[in-house]
C-alpha cells in the first residue's frame, strides 16, 4: 500500500475514532453514506439510511413489548439480515441479544433461554415450529417468527429511546460448553468497539478499509467469529454480506459475484474450501485478506492456502471472553515457503496487555511456558449470574485467564501450545496436542488428525493420534508413527493411531477432544492418569 492510499484510508478511519456505541455508528453512517449498502442477506438488503430507520423501528417494537435496558432477548436461527437488524436495534437501546447456536438440540437451546431469563424469543426462517416448544418456555412473554420480525423491520413505527452507553451490556454469547453447561459471556459496547481507538494511532495497513470493500459473514452468529464480523463491517461503514451458514460453493459465489474482499474462517472450514473441487476454478482476485483463527492451524495447511488463494493472511487469536481478537499475526509474517513465526499467534493489538503467567501467579521469563492472561477494554463484563466462575477467570485487576498455554519470544510474539486442559503428561513430559498434530499433518494419506492422551500403565498417559483419511486413501498406523518420528521428539510421537471417518466438532468448528477421550477413560474419575 502506497503512502498516499494509507493516508487517505487512515483519515477516513479516524472520522469514527470517537464513536463507542451502536447508536453512534448507525447515526453517523446514516448521515455520511445513506445510500451505501449496510447489510445484504438472503432475506433482504438495507442501506445505511434504511438500517438506521429499521433499527429505530425494532426499538419501538421492543419497547412496545415491555422490554427495557438490561432485558434479554434470544435469537434461534441461522445467520440473516433479519438477525443483524434485530441485534443492532436492540443494542442501540441497551437490550441484550442472546443468539443461540442453531445446531443445538432443543433442550440445549431451552437451557440458554431459561438461563438468560429471556423475555422474548425470535425464530429464524425454518425454525417456526419451535414456537410451540421453545416459544412456551417459562418467563418468555413473546415469541416471533422471522416473518413477523421482518414486518417490524420494514413497516413498523419508530419512537424515542435512550441510547445505551459504552459500558452497558448489549450482547451475551454462550461459550462452547465442551464440559458442563455453557456460560453466558456478557459484552458491552466498549468491549466491541473500544480497541478501535487504540489501534488508530499508527494502524497497520491490513486494519484499514477501502471504499470498494465488503465483508463476508459466514461463521455462525452465535459465536464471536460470526456476530463479531458483522460488527466489524458496521464499524468500517461497509457492506456485510451475510450467508445463512458456511457452505463452500456459496463462499465461492460470494467471492466472485458479491464483492467480498475479506472474510474470517476457522481452520476446519478453510480446509473444506481448499479440498473442494470448485476451489481451483474460483477467481479469488478480489480477496485482499483472509482472517483465520479459533483453533490451531497446521503449518502445511496454511502454506497450501497461501499458495491457493493468493490473498494476504491474518491470524486472529482471541476468545469469547475477550470479545474476539486480542493478538494478530499480520500478512508480512506469512510466506508460502513457511517460517517459524507462522507457528505463532502474532503480537497483542494496541491497547491489549498480555503476559505469560506461571503456576505461582507471577509472570514467567521470556521463552518460558505458562498460561496466557490478558487485560484490555475488550475483556467481558463477566459471566451472566456466575460470580464464582467470573472470579476464577477474571481477577480483581481485570486480567482474564485464557486457559491457553504458551510463551512469548524476545520480539513479543505469542506462541500458543494448546488448551491447558488438553495437555498430555507422559512420563513426566508435557505434550501439547497441537504440536503433535502439526507434526503429523502433511502425511500423504491423512486429511485430518486429532491427538489425545489415553491411559498407560507405564507412562501414565500415552499419546494417541486419531486420523481421518483423505478420500480414496487408507491409513497405515505404522506409516503415521514413522512420519511423526521424523518430525517430533520421541516422547511426542504417538504410541498408537486410530482411524475414523470424521472428527467430532462443535458448531464453531473446534474438535471435541472430550468426546474422543471418553471411550478410553470410561470408568475413571478423571481424564488424566
Amino acid at each position: 500500500m502506497d503512502q498516499a492510499t494509507y493516508a487517505r484510508l487512515l483519515a477516513k478511519a479516524q472520522l469514527t475514532k470517537d464513536l463507542h456505541t451502536f447508536d453512534d455508528f448507525l447515526t453517523f453512517w446514516a448521515k455520511d453514506r445513506p445510500d451505501r449498502v449496510a447489510l445484504e442477506g438472503d432475506d433482504f438488503t438495507l442501506t445505511y439510511a434504511e438500517m438506521e430507520e429499521a433499527t429505530a423501528r425494532v426499538i419501538h417494537a421492543l419497547q412496545g413489548m415491555g422490554l427495557k435496558k438490561g432485558d434479554r432477548i434470544c435469537w434461534f436461527g441461522k445467520n440473516s439480515a433479519t438477525y443483524f437488524t434485530l441485534f443492532y436495534g436492540a443494542a442501540r437501546a441497551g437490550i441484550v441479544m442472546v443468539p443461540i447456536g442453531w445446531r443445538l438440540a432443543e433442550p440445549e437451546a431451552a437451557f440458554i433461554i431459561d438461563n438468560a431469563e429471556a423475555k422474548a424469543l425470535f425464530l429464524g426462517d425454518g425454525f417456526e415450529a419451535c414456537a410451540g416448544t421453545l416459544g412456551t418456555r417459562p418467563g418468555l412473554d413473546h415469541c416471533l417468527t422471522a416473518e413477523e420480525t421482518r414486518a417490524i423491520i420494514m413497516k413498523g413505527e419508530r419512537g424515542a429511546f435512550d441510547p445505551s452507553g459504552p459500558d452497558e451490556a448489549i450482547l451475551q454469547l454462550y461459550t462452547s460448553g465442551t464440559t458442563g453447561n455453557p456460560k453466558g459471556a456478557v459484552l458491552s459496547n466498549r468491549n466491541l468497539f473500544g480497541l478501535r481507538k487504540a489501534g488508530l494511532d499508527n494502524p497497520p495497513p491490513h486494519s484499514l478499509w477501502d471504499e470498494d470493500e465488503a465483508v463476508l459473514v459466514a461463521m455462525p452468529c452465535a459465536h464471536i467469529g460470526g456476530t463479531g464480523l458483522g460488527i466489524v463491517a458496521l464499524a468500517a461503514g461497509l457492506p456485510g454480506i451475510v450467508l445463512t451458514e458456511f457452505e463452500p460453493t456459496r463462499v465461492f459465489d460470494a467471492v466472485e459475484n458479491r464483492g467480498v474482499t475479506r472474510f474470517f474462517i476457522v481452520p476446519a472450514a478453510l480446509q473444506m474450501l481448499l479440498n473442494h473441487p470448485d476451489c481451483a476454478k474460483t477467481d479469488f482476485s478480489r480477496i485482499k485478506y483472509i482472517m483465520y483463527g479459533a483453533s490451531p492451524i497446521p503449518l502445511e495447511l496454511l502454506r497450501q492456502c497461501i499458495a491457493m488463494f493468493g490473498a494476504e493472511f491474518v491470524q486472529n487469536y482471541g476468545m469469547t471472553e475477550t470479545t474476539g481478537t486480542i493478538c494478530v499475526l499480520p500478512p508480512e509474517d506469512h510466506t508460502v515457503e513457511g517460517n517459524p513465526r507462522m507457528r505463532s499467534a502474532g503480537k497483542p493489538l494496541p491497547g491489549v496487555e498480555l503476559i505469560i503467567r506461571g503456576a505461582d501467579g507471577k509472570e514467567v521469563p521470556t521463552g518460558e511456558i505458562g498460561e496466557i492472561v490478558t487485560r484490555s477494554s475488550s475483556n467481558m463484563l463477566g459471566y451472566w449470574k456466575l460470580p464464582e466462575a467470573t472470579a476464577s477467570t477474571m481477577d480483581a485487576d481485570g486480567w482474564v485467564a485464557t486457559g491457553d498455554v504458551g510463551y512469548k519470544d524476545a520480539d513479543g510474539y505469542v506462541y500458543m501450545y494448546d488448551r491447558a486442559k488438553d495437555m498430555i503428561i507422559t512420563g513426566g513430559e508435557n505434550v501439547y496436542p497441537a504440536e503433535v498434530e502439526s507434526g503429523i499433518y502433511g502425511h500423504p494419506d491423512v486429511l485430518e488428525v486429532a491427538v489425545i492422551g489415553v491411559p498407560d500403565q507405564k507412562w501414565g498417559e500415552a499419546v494417541k493420534a486419531i486420523c481421518v483419511p483423505k478420500p480414496g486413501a487408507s491409513i497405515d498406523p505404522d506409516s503415521v508413527i514413522g512420519w511423526a518420528r521424523e518430525r517430533l521428539a520421541g516422547f511426542k510421537v504417538p504410541k498408537s493411531v486410530d482411524v475414523i471417518d470424521a472428527l467430532p466438532r462443535n458448531p464453531s468448528g473446534k474438535i471435541l477432544r472430550r468426546s474422543l477421550r471418553e471411550p478410553y477413560w470410561e470408568g475413571r474419575e478423571r481424564q488424566i492418569n
